[in-house]
C-alpha cells in the first residue's frame, strides 16, 4: 500500500505595510532667516531714524536747546557715567550727575519699582483671585478698583507725600497704586474667562473644588496675570518720573525731571532712552519668564 505525501502549502509573502516615520520635533532656530530678517529691518530701521534725527540738527532746522544731536546726547550719557571736570579749565572733578553715576540713578529707580511692584504682583492676584470666585466681593470691589485705576498718579502724589513724607516710602506707595489695578483686572479677567464645562468636567471626574482651582482655574488665569504683571511694569516705568519729581535724587526719573528744569537738554533725552531701554528689556524679560511658566498659553 502505497501513501501519498501531502501537496506542499505554497505560501505567498503579504507586502509589508509601510512603518510610518516617527517625526521629529524641530529644534527652534534661533537664527532662522526670518529671524535674521527682523533683526535687520529693527536695526535700519534704527539706523534711519538715527540719519534723520542727525540731519535735523546739523541742518539747524530745529534749535539746540529743543533738539540736541545724537552726539550731544551720547557726550551728556557718557558724562554722566564718568569722572570730569566741573567745568573747562577748573581742576576739579565730580562723579557722574548729582554725585551719582547714571547707573547708580537707573538702579534706586529699578529698587523703588521693585518694591512698588512687588507688592502688587503680592496682592493684585489674591483680589482678583477673590473678586472673580465671589460675586459679592466683585461687586463691592470693582468700582474702586476702576475709580483708583482711572487716576493719574499725578493726582495723588502730592497725597502720599503728605501721609507719608518726600522719601521713598511715598514713590514705593505711588508705584504700587500704579501696578495694582492691571494686576488685579487681568487676573479677574483671567478667572472669570475660565470655561464653565472645564469646571463640570473636572467636577464629574471626581475633583474637589481645591482641585479645581489649583488644576483648572489657576493654570488657565496664569498667562493673564502675567500679562497683567508685563503692564503693571510698563505703566510703573512711566510713572517713576512722577514718583521722583520731589525728592528723586538718586532716581533716573528725578535726574531727568531735575534736567529739564536746569535745560539740560541733552542729558534729559538721555534719561528717557535709558528709562525706555530699561522697559523694554524688563518686558523682555518677563515675556520670556512667562513662556517658560505657562507654555500652554495659546495652545488649548
Amino acid at each position: 500500500m502505497t501513501t501519498t505525501s501531502p501537496a506542499p502549502v505554497i505560501t505567498k509573502a503579504l507586502p509589508s505595510a509601510p512603518v510610518p516615520a516617527v517625526s521629529r520635533p524641530r529644534k527652534k532656530k534661533y537664527f532662522s532667516p526670518n529671524r535674521l530678517r527682523s533683526i535687520g529691518v529693527r536695526f535700519a530701521a534704527l539706523f534711519a531714524f538715527l540719519v534723520i534725527w542727525w540731519g535735523i540738527t546739523a541742518a539747524g532746522v530745529i534749535d539746540e536747546l529743543f533738539l540736541p544731536s545724537p552726539g550731544s546726547v551720547w557726550d551728556a550719557f557718557i558724562r554722566a557715567n564718568t569722572w570730569h571736570q566741573v567745568a573747562p579749565g577748573v581742576d576739579r572733578e565730580v562723579l557722574g550727575e548729582q554725585n551719582y553715576f547714571l547707573w547708580e540713578h537707573l538702579i534706586a529707580s529699578g529698587q523703588r519699582i521693585a518694591a512698588g511692584v512687588g507688592a502688587a504682583v503680592i496682592v493684585g492676584p489674591l483680589i482678583g483671585f477673590a473678586m472673580g470666585m465671589s460675586v459679592p466681593i466683585r461687586t463691592f470691589v470693582e468700582p474702586y478698583l476702576n475709580f483708583l485705576r482711572a487716576l493719574p498718579p499725578l493726582g495723588y502724589i502730592g497725597l502720599l507725600i503728605v501721609w507719608f513724607g518726600i522719601g521713598d516710602t511715598s514713590k514705593i506707595w505711588l508705584l504700587f497704586l500704579a501696578a495694582f489695578p492691571p494686576i488685579a483686572i487681568a487676573t479677574l479677567n483671567g478667572v472669570t474667562s475660565v470655561k464653565v464645562d472645564q469646571i463640570n468636567a473636572a467636577e464629574a471626574l471626581g475633583a474637589s473644588r481645591t482641585q479645581v482651582l489649583t488644576n483648572v482655574v489657576f493654570p488657565s488665569t496664569l498667562p493673564e496675570v502675567i500679562n497683567g504683571i508685563r503692564i503693571a511694569v510698563g505703566f510703573a516705568w512711566t510713572t517713576v518720573v512722577a514718583a521722583e519729581l520731589n525728592n528723586g535724587i538718586p532716581g533716573i526719573g528725578g535726574l531727568a525731571y531735575l534736567a529739564g528744569t536746569q535745560l539740560n537738554t541733552p542729558l534729559t533725552i538721555a534719561c528717557i532712552i535709558v528709562i525706555g531701554c530699561a522697559a523694554l528689556v524688563l518686558d523682555s524679560a518677563i515675556k520670556t519668564v512667562g513662556t517658560l511658566v505657562a507654555p500652554w498659553k495659546g495652545k488649548a
